[in-house]
Parts: C-alpha cells; sequence; structure tokens
C-alpha cells in the first residue's frame, strides 16, 4: 500500500481536472500527496467558516457551498475526491452542494476522516437545516476511485467537526452537541458575545455508538490532534470571565433604560427549570471591578486561544506542559487587589525562556506537529477578528519533559505589532516529513476586516529567506483552482466567480501509532491511601457508578514564583504559612475555604435561542463530600497543611477558589478544568509549580491531610466499597 500512495499521482482523471488547473507551479515536489480543501470565501469574518471562533455554524452564507477535498500528487497533479464519490456541484448550489473542511489521515496513510455539509435552499426563500458530519474517504491508490461514506453513530442534526483519528480508531472531534445531550441547551454560547460555540471535545467508537465527551469547553474547542506521545493537543478558547451583555443589562437597568440583551438567569439546565427575575452572577471577578474587605479588585477580562492538551480518555486537561499566560503571553497583566503592594500588574519575565509573546485577543490556531521533531508545534499566531485568523506563523515547543518557564516560542514567518505583514499572512502550517514547510498563504498584507475578502489564499511551499532567517512564500503548489457558484441567501441570489482558497493540508503519508501510560495516582497519595487501607480500585469504582472525581492540592498555600497578579503570601489559620522570598511586610490572606464551581447553562437572553454558562456552586452533599457548614456553598476545608481534597462532578466545565473564613474570594482559578468519571487527579499547588514557589522551594510532595480526611469519610458513606475495609 505504502508504495501505491507513493506512486498513485501517475493516475489523472479526465473528469477530476476539470475544475481545475493550469500549469505554471504544478511541477512542486512533495514527499507524498497533500489532501486539502477548497472553500468559497466568505464574505466576512464574522463568526464565519475561518473565523477564530463561531465557525462550526454551516449556514449556506457562513460557509458557503462549492468547496471539494482534493488530493494533489507529488508532482502536482489533482484529483477531486468528493466529485468522483458523487458529492458537490459547480455553478447552482443546490441539494447536492457541498462545503469541506478539516481532513485527517489515518494512521495506514489509506483513508481519511473530514467533516462535510450537504445540501442548500433549492428556491428562494427556503429554511434549510444543515450540519457539518463527519465523513470518511478511501480510493486514494492508482487506478482506485474515491468512495465516501458518512461515520455511524455519530451525533445528528449536530455540527461535528475537526475529526481526528485516535489511537484505538475511534474519533476524537468538537461538536455542538449539548454537553448532556439536552436539546433546550442547544446552542451552547461562548463567553464572549454569547455566539454559538462548540461544547467541547468529544470521542466517538462508531461500531457501538460509544459517545464521550471528553472536555466540555464553555467558550469552544478547536482543531485537535492526536501527537507522537498519544496526547490529544487541541486550541482552547480561555475565556472564563462575567458576562459584559449581562453587565450592559445592569447599566442600563440602573439608568432606566431598555434592557438592550433581555438576560436572565434559569434556575437550573433541566427543562422544567423556572425564568429567574435575576441575572446574578459573582465568578469570577466583575468586568467593571468591584469592593471587598480587602480593597479595591480589579476589572477582570480574559480572552486567549491556548495550546490545551487531554489524554485519550478525557483524563488529565490542561494547558500544554501547565503552561500560562505568564509564559506566552507575557508583559502587562491585571493583580487582582489594587492596594496590595506586593501584587505587580508586569510579569517576571526572567523567568521563563520565552522571548516571543502571543497576542491576546487572540492566540495559537491550527497546531501541527513537526513529523521530524515530536514535540514541536507550528501554529498560527492570530487575532481574533478580522483576519480570518491568517497572520504571522510560530513554532512552540511542547514536548512533555518540558515546563511553562522552558518551553519556547520562535518566529517562522515575519510578524508585525501593527498588522502590517509585508510578504503576506499565514494560515494552517503543515510541516512535512522531508523538513520542508507549507502553509496557505495570502499576498493581502493587512487584515481585511468585516465586508472584504482576502487575496489569493493558496496553498504555498515556503522557502527560507537568507537574511532573515525566517520563512516567506515561495512556490505556490497548484495553479488556481476556480467555480463560478451561486446559491440562494434567503430571497437573494448571491454569487462568487474566481480562486477558491485552499485550506488545511495534510500530508497522506501512513505514520506510527502513539501510546499514552494511564494517569496514575503520585506517591504521596498512594501513601495516603494505603495507610488508610482504601483500595483505588474500589475508589474508582464508586466515582464512575456516581459520576464523579477526586481531586487533592497538596498545598493551597504554595504558588509558582511566576505568579505576581494574584495573591501569594498565604496562611491556614493556625497551620501552614508560605511567604515570598521578597517578603517584608503587608498582607498576609488566611484562606480558610476551597469552593468548587461548575459550569451551568443557565443564562439565556430574550428571544435567542440557547445558554450561556455561569459558574455555579457544585453542589457538595451530592458529591458526597464532608459538610462544611460554616464554608460557602461547594466548599471543602482547607486543612492544617494547606491541602484541599473534594469529589467533584464528572464531564462538566469546574473552575474553583480559595475564599476566607467567610467565604470572600482570595485566589481565583482561571481556567474551566473537565475530569472523567473515576478520574483521581493530584495539583501539587494552587498555582502549579515550574521549578520554584514564591518561597523558592520545590514542588510539595507531603502525604496531604486532606486526603486522608476524605477517605475517612468515604468510608462511612452508606454503600461505599471502603465502608467495609476500615482497619
Amino acid at each position: 500500500m505504502k508504495k501505491r500512495l507513493l506512486c498513485w499521482s501517475s493516475l489523472v482523471l479526465s473528469v477530476v481536472l476539470l475544475a481545475c488547473s493550469h500549469s505554471d507551479d504544478v511541477t512542486v515536489a512533495t514527499p507524498y500527496p497533500i489532501l486539502f480543501v477548497t472553500q468559497v470565501p466568505p464574505e466576512t469574518d464574522d463568526g464565519t467558516r475561518l473565523s477564530a471562533f463561531a465557525n462550526h455554524r454551516a449556514g449556506v452564507d457562513l460557509s458557503p457551498r462549492g468547496g471539494d477535498l482534493m488530493l494533489r500528487g507529488v508532482d502536482g497533479t489533482l484529483r477531486n475526491l468528493t466529485r468522483e464519490a458523487g458529492f458537490g456541484s459547480d455553478g447552482w448550489q443546490g441539494a447536492n452542494s457541498i462545503a469541506v473542511r478539516e481532513p485527517a489521515v489515518h494512521w495506514g496513510g489509506d483513508k481519511a476522516v473530514f467533516s462535510m455539509v450537504v445540501g442548500a435552499p433549492v428556491v428562494a426563500g427556503q429554511a434549510q437545516e444543515s450540519a457539518w458530519q463527519l465523513y470518511e474517504v478511501r480510493g486514494f491508490g492508482i487506478g482506485e476511485k474515491a468512495s465516501i461514506t458518512r461515520i455511524a453513530n455519530q451525533p445528528e442534526r449536530y455540527n461535528n467537526l475537526s475529526p481526528v483519528y485516535a489511537s484505538d480508531d475511534r474519533i476524537l472531534f468538537t461538536s455542538d452537541r449539548p454537553h448532556n445531550g439536552q436539546a433546550h441547551l442547544y446552542p451552547a454560547l461562548d463567553e464572549y458575545e454569547a455566539m454559538p460555540t462548540t461544547s467541547g471535545l468529544w470521542a466517538l467508537e462508531p461500531t457501538t455508538g460509544t459517545l464521550t465527551l471528553l472536555s466540555h469547553a464553555p467558550s469552544g474547542a478547536f482543531n485537535p490532534l492526536v501527537d507522537s506521545f498519544g496526547r490529544i493537543i487541541f486550541t482552547r478558547w480561555d475565556h472564563l470571565q462575567q458576562d459584559r451583555l449581562a453587565e450592559r443589562d445592569r447599566n442600563a437597568q440602573g439608568n432606566g433604560v431598555a434592557i438592550p440583551f433581555g438576560s436572565f438567569n434559569y434556575a437550573g439546565e433541566h427543562p422544567e427549570a423556572s425564568q429567574l427575575n435575576s441575572r446574578a452572577e459573582w465568578f469570577p471577578e466583575s468586568g467593571a471591578g468591584s469592593e471587598s474587605p480587602y480593597g479595591r479588585v480589579s476589572a477582570f477580562s480574559s480572552n486567549f486561544f491556548t495550546a490545551w492538551q487531554i489524554n485519550q480518555d478525557g483524563t488529565g486537561e490542561e494547558t500544554i506542559n501547565h503552561v500560562g499566560q505568564h509564559e506566552l503571553a507575557f508583559g502587562f497583566l491585571t493583580p487582582s487587589f489594587v492596594e496590595d503592594a506586593n501584587l505587580s500588574n508586569r510579569t517576571l519575565d526572567h523567568l521563563h525562556a520565552n522571548a516571543v509573546s502571543i497576542r491576546r485577543e487572540g492566540g495559537l490556531f491550527h497546531l501541527r506537529e513537526d513529523p521530524l521533531q515530536p514535540g514541536i508545534f507550528f501554529a498560527t499566531s492570530a487575532r481574533e477578528s478580522e483576519s480570518f485568523t491568517t497572520d504571522r506563523l510560530v513554532r512552540l515547543t511542547g514536548s512533555p519533559e518540558l515546563h511553562g518557564e522552558q518551553m519556547v516560542v520562535t518566529e517562522v514567518t515575519p510578524g508585525d505589532a501593527g498588522d502590517l505583514l509585508r510578504g503576506g499572512r499565514f494560515r494552517n502550517p503543515l510541516p512535512l516529513s522531508n523538513g520542508g514547510l507549507v502553509a496557505s498563504h495570502t499576498s493581502s498584507e493587512r487584515a481585511p476586516g468585516f465586508g472584504t475578502r482576502l487575496n489569493d489564499l493558496r496553498l504555498n511551499l515556503l522557502e527560507k529567506d537568507n537574511a532573515t532567517g525566517l520563512y516567506k512564500a515561495g512556490r505556490k503548489l497548484t495553479s488556481g483552482i476556480t467555480k463560478s457558484v451561486h446559491w440562494w441567501s434567503g430571497t437573494v441570489q448571491r454569487n462568487f466567480s474566481g480562486e477558491l482558497w485552499e485550506l488545511e493540508a495534510v500530508e497522506v503519508r501512513p505514520h506510527a501509532r502513539p501510546t499514552q501510560a494511564p494517569l496514575m495516582l503520585e506517591a504521596p497519595e498512594r501513601a495516603v491511601f494505603a495507610e488508610e487501607s482504601v483500595s483505588e480500585s474500589d475508589l474508582r469504582t464508586w466515582l464512575i457508578d456516581h459520576n464523579l472525581a477526586l481531586i487533592v492540592t497538596r498545598d493551597q498555600t504554595s504558588r509558582d514564583q511566576a505568579d505576581r497578579q494574584q495573591p501569594f503570601n498565604l496562611q491556614v489559620p493556625g497551620g501552614k504559612r508560605t511567604l515570598a522570598r521578597t517578603f517584608s511586610g503587608g498582607r498576609v490572606y488566611d484562606i480558610v475555604h476551597f469552593q468548587v464551581l461548575q459550569g451551568d447553562m443557565v443564562r439565556a437572553y430574550g428571544d435567542r435561542a440557547g445558554r450561556r454558562v455561569l459558574a455555579q456552586p457544585m453542589e457538595a452533599q451530592r458529591a458526597h463530600n464532608p459538610a462544611n457548614p460554616n464554608g460557602p456553598p461547594g466548599s471543602v476545608a482547607i486543612a492544617a497543611d494547606g491541602s484541599t481534597a473534594a469529589f467533584v462532578p464528572a464531564r462538566r466545565a469546574l473552575t474553583w477558589q480559595n475564599t476566607d473564613s467567610a467565604g470572600q474570594p482570595i485566589v481565583r482559578e482561571r481556567n474551566w478544568i473537565t475530569l472523567q468519571p473515576g478520574e483521581m487527579r493530584t495539583c501539587a499547588s494552587c498555582h502549579g509549580v515550574n521549578s520554584l514557589n514564591q518561597a523558592g522551594t520545590a514542588t510539595p510532595t507531603h502525604k496531604p491531610q486532606a486526603l486522608r480526611d476524605l477517605l475517612r469519610h468515604w468510608k462511612t458513606l452508606p454503600g461505599s466499597p471502603g465502608k467495609y475495609h476500615q482497619p
């Protein structure tokens, strides 16, 4: 089969080349065939097919029909695979029209999975319900004809996108299916402008239909890949902030003006939940700032697309190698308490190796691993709007043995702070197996803004500029693929005639299936289990039966030395105390309770369909945690050694904070995290320590008292297997 894949391109089907090419640059050689898609350019970058967010919708104006799945041979010849298989059309875009996106090749190199939407309105004014669905294509070899089949048992009526093969041949993908399958919550609305978003990262076993939510991502997950180490690497929108639309509603209400967005809360997610006369929201900090017993609290907002990792079973979710904005988007960061002189509005840049800051209000998109250097990722570093996620290309070191301080971003193509990119803009980097680099490139130097398109977004073999050491556009991989198409947009006929955009290239080659060791408890926690005569297996089974996970933090007073934006001089009254090496006075904060919050889809807006997530206190008793009557809802006590342990809901976005004795927040989490049923996970410190904490000491390794207390409590629960194994 490998030999057939290498020589397939001597076959040129006459029916295939109708679409396409002239003779200019088709002789550019590549080591393997390249699979890519073509796309009729959307008219705007406002939540359309190539946008940073809300790019998953299938409407004909958002994802114009007329593109195809294309295969380029090593010698430049082209095959239109969707047309071979009977999908797609030129001219009028009706019932058989298609749009295609994001192919990924199987480990064997002989098939690929991709997303496709089929159909468009056939008469003026027709309402057309359509959705991106997953398909598989075969027939790459010489003498073969492409065949395309729809993946069985996937969520119907929902948009399923960005598929890749797992090591065990499950399909990993993103989807806008509601996180719990309840249709009345559809669509999920993001935390920025309440735009429709995907609900997270999913896994499907097509034969059995087993569907698993791996990551519940309230503002969307994008473009997963499985790297050489078996990790799923993907882009996630870190956007854990209060609802600014509701903030505008509150301001309007206070001024006696009509409420513009009609925001309100439901009492819960269930279909019969009542509508409340409230838009209350209290986590995280207000977007306008607030007062507290510790003085003024800064206004907080977050808008960053960054690289995340998760195991293929959905455990171990975190930013890649636990890297943070302090290392990737360094510079100015807002301190939480305005009047705490120990906090800073600047990051400590001497602590990290990275010298290339990634733009906030944007981030890292379209990650691809270098096939010759495991753990090295290429990405587009783009703004979050008005760019079709085109910009400079960068390289990120992300091998698992690195921690955040050691990771480095380097420029691959020139960037510009003023967003004027001489030589053009790039998207969808593809590092080749021979060391070459392909990307989609446009000669447009500025982002186009709303209402305009990019020029000539085409596949390009980049070349090194000897003067700068950076890459620049080289020869195009096709001589242009042109179409004239027409479609109904409501009662208006829209037209496009010209070059299609060429996107999302991938090499068609066999590659090794990675393996991944299961996530294991670390030695201090294993010791506590042994000393308390609790079987890990028994507890894991109980957690799975109750749809719960276990989270443990060894020392909530220990925080990474780089984080000077949230309080780090912390103490448990009568217990553990951690002060910075530089401490010379000022406030030391008491932390008493650890409050866990879950992402509930309870925010709605007037007549707008769908729900936005709000952070709501975890139901501690439903999670079977010990009672904490003096703490805020959803909290457990912080033990004298600084440790915490709690049972928490699985397959649900979670976040948390430390509070004082009165429930006043001290240190707030900045990310959503999803855990799987039965997962047992330890964070050694509240903000994970890369090398040293604020006191100059390494990662805590003591046996956490809070875990011991929780296991003893668990043994007393009715039906607990541990109840019968007490020493």
